[in-house]
Order: C-alpha cells, then sequence, then structure tokens
C-alpha cells in the first residue's frame, strides 16, 4: 500500500508540473527579476555615493589650490590698492574702498526656474540692485522680492547689467536666456567677434568695472543693432555660495 502511494504521489506531481509548470516558472521568473531590479538599485546608489564622496574629495583639493591662489592675488592686490588711495589722497579724490560680502544662496524661488534664488543676505537693502561675483565672474544681481532678497542669475530675462565687448570696449546690455546670455544693442557700425571676452562696464553701480562675464560664441545682425550670444563663466550650482558687492 505505501509504495502504491507513492507512485500516484509522484504520478500526481508530474501531471501538476505539466499543467501549471507555466504559471511556477512565470512566478519563480517574476521574483528573481525583482530580486535583480532592486540588487541593481542598490548597486547603482553605492556607486554614487561613492562617486560623490571622491568628487568631494576633489573637489576640498580643488578650492585649497584656488584659496592659496586668492591669497596672493589678494596681498598683491592690497599692496596696490594702498598705492592707488595715496595718488588720490594726494589729488584730494575720495579713496576707493570696494566692499564685498560672502553670502549664500539657500533655495530655489520658483519650482523647475533655476534661474532664480533666494540669498541669505542680513544688510539687504531693497531699493538697491546688487552684483553677485561666483569666482571671480558676474554670476548675476540681486533684486527685492516681497522684500527679500533673491539673485537673478545670469541666464534670468531680468538679469541686466551694462558691459563692454572685446579689447576695443565694445558697449552693451547684458539680458539673460536660459543658458545662453545676450549682449544687446551693440551698435551695428561695431564690430564684436567669436572669441571676444565680455565683461562688466562698471557704469550702471551694479558691478565694477571689468569683472568677466564670459565669452562671445555668435554675433547676430538684427535690423537696428547686433546681439552676442555668450557662454557665461559661471556655473549654476545651488546651493552655492557667492560674493555680494556691497560697495563698488
Amino acid at each position: 500500500m505505501s509504495k502504491f502511494k507513492f507512485i500516484f504521489f509522484i504520478i500526481l506531481f508530474v501531471v501538476i508540473s505539466l499543467k501549471y509548470g507555466g504559471n511556477v516558472k512565470g512566478v519563480f521568473s517574476k521574483t528573481t527579476t525583482s530580486i535583480i531590479s532592486i540588487y541593481l538599485d542598490m548597486k547603482t546608489t553605492v556607486e554614487q555615493s561613492i562617486s560623490e564622496h571622491f568628487a568631494q574629495q576633489n573637489e576640498i583639493q580643488e578650492l585649497r589650490i584656488a584659496n592659496r591662489n586668492l591669497e596672493n592675488s589678494a596681498e598683491v592686490l592690497s599692496a596696490f590698492a594702498t598705492k592707488l588711495n595715496d595718488i588720490l589722497k594726494t589729488n584730494n579724490i575720495e579713496e576707493y574702498a570696494p566692499k564685498v560680502k560672502l553670502v549664500r544662496s539657500v533655495a530655489y524661488a520658483n519650482l523647475n526656474d533655476y534661474y532664480k534664488v533666494w540669498i541669505n543676505y542680513k544688510d539687504f537693502n531693497a531699493s538697491r540692485i546688487y552684483g553677485l561675483l561666483d569666482r571671480g565672474s558676474s554670476a548675476g544681481i540681486v533684486v527685492q522680492k516681497d522684500g527679500n532678497p533673491m539673485a537673478l542669475l545670469l541666464g534670468d530675462p531680468k538679469c541686466i547689467f551694462s558691459v563692454f565687448v572685446g579689447n576695443t570696449k565694445i558697449p552693451g546690455v547684458v539680458m539673460g536666456k536660459n543658458k545662453e546670455v545676450h549682449v544687446k544693442y551693440i551698435p551695428l557700425w561695431m564690430n564684436p567677434k567669436a572669441g571676444d571676452e565680455v565683461i562688466t562696464s562698471g557704469l550702471d553701480g551694479i558691478f565694477f568695472g571689468g569683472v568677466r562675464v564670459g565669452v562671445v560664441t555668435k554675433v547676430i545682425k538684427e535690423e537696428l543693432s547686433k546681439t552676442a550670444i555668450v557662454k557665461p563663466y559661471s556655473k549654476i550650482n545651488v546651493p552655492s555660495y557667492y560674493y555680494i558687492i556691497q560697495k563698488n
């Protein structure tokens, strides 16, 4: 009788396997796929974490080198400023003492708009427009929004200030346009060209004169003026630290 039961169970198992084997295999395959997917997600997360760690380490090293270079530049500029102010005093001209302050961008002002960010700046004067610097280059301007300081980074259509183009100091006005920066209202008889460097003019009281903005990539001739398309030096990175120009 035991032998009969054993044979019966074997036959029953074979029948079930033949009839439902595809379903069993499907369930097994689905489970295996899910496990592999979870593993790959975990693997990707770990790899990204490791990459971010090493990227941060490299950035720290680069910033240390840049800081040493800035310290050397600061010493030279301090000596130059002292000589300059001695000359100004001799000629009864007011001492030139520009001021900048380190500030931090804390969050985007609007979702899906990467060119407007809130700035943590306690000494903000809502009646002023401030220049914003990123590693020695123009990053944008700071204006008031609901009484609070908001940075309009290069690329924002309302980020507007005066500039010079090229060695001949061709005048123009910067206006943001997403990833590009446009220098508009260049007189038709002037000839900016690709490769020209764009710097702030300082004529609008927002920036010092001579702050780097970017490099011309293309020039468009329009009906009444020319427009230079510029690739900016500053790269968007939020949250990030900037220097705000308190006095120029």
